[in-house]
């Protein structure tokens, strides 16, 4: 894949699907910070009405599952270096207009991290 001329990476997941919040970590963070090092990440978790609906609860007990907590996002941000994690739901538009600000923001006021100036190898761009 190719990025080029990204600014950010909003790398979401939903918090009712723990494989879509593993592939974070395993497959999209190691393509992301492969290509483009040095652009910022926001750790997105999506459908966060669903995160105390009873019959997905239940569904995801069955498989021995439980929800991402909104700890367990945090977590996921320390391990990737993102500048931010964020919780919405499209259904009821909870933080929806929030995750798209805070792209804006951290695309206008980058964030100096110090592991990320390490990477720096050229290839993507911030414009």
């Amino acid at each position: 894949m190719s990025y080029p001329q990204t600014d950010v990476f909003l790398c979401a997941f939903s918090v009712v699907s723990p494989s879509s919040f593993e592939n974070i970590g395993e497959k999209w963070y190691p393509e992301v910070s492969h290509h483009c090092p040095n652009t910022p990440i926001i750790l997105v978790g999506t459908k966060v009405d669903l995160r105390e609906d009873a019959g997905t609860i239940e569904k995801l007990a069955s498989k021995k599952q439980a929800p991402i907590s909104y700890e367990q996002g945090l977590q996921m941000v320390q391990e990737i270096s993102a500048v931010k994690y964020m919780e919405c739901s499209a259904l009821t538009q909870t933080g929806l207009k929030a995750v798209f600000d805070e792209a804006i923001r951290a695309v206008l006021t980058p964030q100096t991290n110090a592991k990320k100036e390490k990477k720096r190898s050229g290839g993507c761009q911030l414009l």
